[in-house]
């Protein structure tokens, strides 16, 4: 009986024992849990951090979301009708305003024009044609295929005026007249003064990339020819013009200018001269040339208000890239550039 008496004290003092440590660790678990508790619900109290709101109203909806998101806001955006086709795609106005301090994740109104409510013919006068024709296009397409509300009739009337080449000085039907149905509009465009005179720009002894940076600054018309290098001349460079630097004409007048080629050629490289006639302007419109390089690199070689007719251009590219013509920034026409006749190999010919 002793010896039963002695194990059940074991028994009981080892169970207390556990008992009292069991207790201790569920105690100091239910604290360290309150702690995280209280942490956390204090850092939700504190909130996200402030920020500034920024100033959107004005600027094109794309550049407006990633300023907000530069700052940790968010858009809720709102679609609204303006007073003129210009404010297409804009933001109106915004709430909070700017200089507002909110936290950040805060939702900002934003209210955006989707153009003006198409009920009468806007006023033209003043702006560019070619503005004009692709805002109408852009506005009034027809999404069925039938007629669009508004069309421009072509071709253009055209005025020696004071203004701008391209402005539209008249318009019909006139401003505010009502839309019922679809309208076709005929304006009457300036050409530009009719005696302009300029004076031609010197260009002898300019290499090629200068003569082609200097044309695109001064807008002349122009007509290239090449010719070998002769002694005493610095190779790929202006060796004549005609009209004479510095010499008044008309603004329209053709400037001969003389190119010579280069020294030498690295393997598969061209030298020669881009020709593609461009159908006669009645007054200069936006034109560029490019290169297409094989890496995939684009290179623009010339870009010049130009008015028709042969359109040529001397370059240096390796065989394989193309060019790439664009009017008005449209694709008009492209071309691979291939070695000389001579140089290519017999199965090509």
């Amino acid at each position: 009986m002793g010896f039963l008496k002695f194990d059940l004290d074991s028994i009981e003092s080892y169970v207390s024992d556990h008992l009292k440590l069991f207790l201790s660790m569920a105690a100091g678990i239910l604290v360290f849990v309150g702690i995280i508790a209280v942490s956390i619900f204090f850092i939700a109290v504190r909130g996200a951090e402030q920020t500034m709101v920024p100033e959107v109203r004005g600027k094109e909806l794309t550049e407006a979301l990633l300023e907000l998101q530069v700052k940790e806001l968010y858009p809720r955006i709102q679609l609204r009708y303006s007073q003129s086709s210009r404010d297409r795609g804009l933001v109106l106005e915004q709430e909070p305003k700017a200089g507002t301090i909110v936290k950040a994740g805060r939702r900002i109104r934003l209210v955006v024009s989707q153009g003006v409510i198409i009920n009468r013919v806007e006023n033209f006068t003043g702006r560019n044609i070619d503005d004009v024709r692709m805002d109408i296009q852009t506005l009034f397409a027809s999404a069925g295929g039938g007629p669009a509300l508004l069309s421009v009739r072509e071709p253009l009337m055209y005025e020696y005026s004071a203004e701008a080449p391209g402005t539209i000085l008249q318009q019909k039907p006139e401003a505010g007249t009502d839309i019922s149905g679809p309208i076709t509009l005929e304006f009457v465009v300036s050409q530009g003064q009719e005696n302009a005179m300029i004076a031609v720009p010197r260009l002898t002894g300019l290499s090629v990339t200068e003569v082609l940076e200097q044309i695109g600054q001064t807008g002349i018309d122009f007509r290239f020819t090449i010719r070998e290098t002769r002694e005493n001349e610095k190779p790929e460079t202006v060796v004549y013009q005609q009209p004479a630097a510095d010499a008044v004409v008309p603004a329209n007048t053709l400037v001969q200018i003389g190119v010579n080629s280069p020294e030498s050629l690295a393997d598969g490289e061209v030298y020669q001269l881009f020709r593609y006639t461009i159908p006669e302007n009645p007054y200069p419109l936006s034109v560029r040339l490019e290169a297409l390089l094989a890496s995939g690199e684009r290179i623009r070689l010339i870009s010049v208000e130009y008015p028709g007719g042969e359109f040529t251009v001397p370059y240096k590219l390796p065989a394989g890239s193309t060019l790439i013509l664009s009017m008005l920034n449209r694709e008009i026409h492209r071309e691979e550039v291939k070695p000389p006749a001579e140089e290519l190999p017999l199965d090509q010919l």
